[in-house]
């Protein structure tokens, strides 16, 4: 008997510990990947933040022309206009802001909430690639603005009335040298686009090209006409008019390759003169801070209306490219082609000294 209880005691103390034993151990873990009761798998946790979604307008949106009505700029703009409705529902308006030769127009768009609601057009033009370094702006184009896609360049040709006995500038340049006698020009403003290509024509050339500026394209290409100038110099859609009518001849245009609205022109190179320029850029410009969702909405929707064949024939019946660019590659043209015109300013001694 006296050995039986401590064999007992024993055999209560072992049950004892190994329940104690069972009743810590963990459960086994359910994979995140067990199908829930109806089968499905659940979904995993979400991770991050959820991209932005895709932004359409939902009243009219304003593109601003910092120019008047009837420019090239605002030609641009009603071309744009009339074929809007195939890829926006909401209607645009093609609104013009003129003065301080395009500073007006592009600071409303700098001063306009980045909502998607202001665009700017002509970005690019005079008042963005030339001026800065010519005088002081009250906006700086890279800091108050961003690009958001290129549509056209507006090239600089050089004309001659119908009459002149030179087609080809080479020809015109080496009469003033064997003659001593200068090359007369008519340019719309002074140190505008068309006026600095034209003194950097005569920089580069060592021509002597005497420049007479004008109020406007008007009263340059009137000039020249009358036969009151030898040569001048504007953008195609300018001189467009006056050519169809075969009142002047084009005989050269100002970039490395040909104008394809005008593809019959050679250009200034292709004749020996060693001298080209950027022309007269024509982007489309947001408000500074604009949310990427807005920004790809409308480089989408400019790229479908430059891809548009009836855009394109407008386009090339008034003598302007269709050049689309989408953001990245516009914001490379529009800081190369500054830079360019930073250095013809600088060499011509035109630079604007704070």
């Amino acid at each position: 008997m006296k050995k039986v209880i401590p064999l007992l005691l024993v055999t209560i103390l072992l049950s004892s510990l190994l329940l104690s034993g069972c009743g810590n151990k963990p459960a086994p873990a359910v994979s995140s990947s067990a199908p829930s009761p109806s089968g499905s798998v659940p979904a995993a946790p979400a991770t991050g933040s959820e991209p932005p979604k895709e932004w359409t307008p939902e009243r009219a949106i304003n593109i601003i022309v910092p120019y008047t009505a009837g420019g090239s700029s605002d030609l641009l703009g009603r071309a744009i206009e009339k074929v809007w409705s195939k890829y926006c529902e909401q209607p645009v308006q093609i609104v013009n802001k003129p003065g301080g030769g395009g500073v007006t127009g592009s600071v409303y768009v700098a001063n306009s909430p980045p909502d998607g609601y202001t665009l700017g057009l002509a970005y690019g033009s005079g008042c963005d690639m030339s001026m800065p370094f010519l005088q002081e702006l009250e906006y700086d184009p890279f800091e108050a603005l961003d690009p958001l896609c290129l549509i056209s360049i507006h090239t600089v040709m050089v004309g001659v009335p119908e009459n002149s006995e030179f087609n080809s500038l080479a020809d015109m340049i080496k009469w003033s040298d064997e003659t001593g006698k200068p090359i007369t020009a008519a340019s719309s403003t002074a140190n505008g686009t068309v006026d600095l290509v034209l003194q950097g024509l005569a920089y580069s050339t060592g021509a002597n090209i005497v420049i007479i500026p004008h109020d406007g394209t008007a009263g340059s290409i009137t000039t020249l006409v009358g036969g009151q100038t030898m040569i001048g110099g504007a953008h195609p859609s300018d001189f467009l008019p006056q050519y169809k009518a075969e009142r002047i001849k084009l005989i050269g245009v100002a970039t490395d390759e040909r104008d394809s609205s005008m593809p019959d022109v050679p250009t200034l190179k292709e004749q020996g003169v060693d001298f080209s320029a950027w022309g007269s850029i024509k982007g489309v410009s947001v408000p500074k801070n604009m949310p990427d969702n807005i920004k790809k909405y409308y480089e989408k929707l400019f790229k479908q209306i430059c891809e548009d064949e009836e855009f394109i024939k407008i386009m090339n019946d008034m003598g302007q490219p269709v050049m689309y660019e989408d953001i990245e590659t516009f914001t490379k043209t529009f800081k190369n082609a500054s830079e360019d015109y930073r250095n013809l300013i600088d060499n011509l001694g035109l630079t604007y000294k704070k």
